[in-house]
């Protein structure tokens, strides 16, 4: 693999291009991460308010008109909209799977279909969560399957 980095000139986009003859579950998981990367949410929780990278984020989740964002083991509100966040996050590595979640697609370590044509996700962090049919056309699409 040969890696090139050039420096844009004075008011040139910074781009990045990838030639593969594959796009395999690797480049995938690393054009997901280079989306994510630079995204930051400002989350409270009670020790006060931080600056949460989007990309520790596992899924987000309305309860009770309060989103919640869900990390590894950290659990962080987020004073923003479901929606709000669906467009924010949507061309990077999040997808609606339910009226009340927003999951991170790189944290899905399996999808395990269940009756009624809903889907589980199993996260990296052992955590499962629903997916509504409504909302499998759009997961497989986005996966590629």
């Amino acid at each position: 693999m040969k890696i090139t980095i050039e420096t844009p000139d004075q008011g040139e986009e910074e781009e990045i291009i990838i030639r593969c003859r594959v796009l395999d579950e690797e480049l995938m998981e690393l054009i997901y991460k280079l989306k994510a990367g630079r995204g930051r949410l400002t989350a409270y929780s009670s020790q006060g308010m931080l600056i949460l990278p989007v990309r520790d984020v596992y899924y987000f989740e309305s309860v009770d008109n309060k989103v919640f964002a869900y990390c590894r083991k950290e659990v962080y509100e987020v004073h923003k909209k479901l929606y709000e966040l669906e467009q924010e996050l949507g061309s990077q590595d999040f997808l609606r799977i339910s009226k009340s979640s927003i999951i991170h697609l790189s944290k899905i370590s399996y999808l395990k279909p269940l009756f009624n044509g809903r889907f589980e996700a199993v996260l990296k962090n052992g955590e499962k969560t629903l997916i509504s049919r409504r909302y499998v056309a759009e997961m497989k699409k986005k996966l590629g399957i």
